[in-house]
């Protein structure tokens, strides 16, 4: 396990840095959401003003520069074979550029089918719904993007198709407890 917490260290802290960035200025300020506003034919938004183009590309880059963060403490401190990445691939910054950068951007795009179908099912961005629809999209909430992410990983290392699962359970429940943290210190409106 806690090899897969080391090799998930660069997205976790990705993913902090990026919700801490949607609460400055700057994000407020360019904050466009990525269906422009657009409504479907049944009135309801595609994906809601939570899903932005700036958080969109800003956890992109968040990703990137974590992945090359992580890379060169794995290679200063010779923790290359500790984690499931370099195990198959060179530690090397046009590695970590292109993962960090592919991590960043399969983690938004498997957010916004959620969106999409929360919005179908009239849940406001942000809320959570009540009843059974609530109760599967917290779990869903939780694991969206890792099932993305873990996939690039399991595409990119020897990782087998079981230890993938267990990275999207252990990373749905890493995502809670540090959703419960950040909203504990008033960084996320809700868990």
């Amino acid at each position: 396990m806690a090899k897969m917490y080391f090799t998930m260290l660069p997205l976790m802290l990705a993913g902090i840095a990026n919700m801490l960035f949607t609460k400055t200025g700057i994000y407020c300020q360019h904050r466009t959401p990525i269906d422009g506003g657009k409504v479907l034919g049944d009135g309801r938004r595609i994906f809601g003003n939570n899903k932005t183009w700036i958080g969109f590309f800003s956890m992109i880059i968040f990703c990137t520069v974590f992945q090359v963060i992580y890379g060169l403490f794995c290679k200063f401190a010779n923790l290359n074979l500790y984690g499931d990445v370099y195990l198959v691939h060179d530690n090397t910054i046009w590695f970590n550029l292109l993962f960090g950068s592919m991590t960043g951007f399969v983690y938004m795009l498997f957010e916004l089918p959620n969106s999409f179908i929360k919005r179908r099912l009239s849940i406001q961005d942000g809320k959570t719904a009540k009843g059974w629809k609530g109760r599967i999209f917290f779990v869903y909430d939780q694991i969206d993007s890792l099932i993305g992410v873990m996939f690039l990983l399991y595409l990119y290392s020897n990782i087998t198709l079981i230890r993938y699962v267990l990275y999207v359970l252990l990373g749905g429940v890493t995502h809670l407890v540090i959703n419960f943290f950040l909203y504990s210190v008033n960084v996320r409106r809700n868990v």
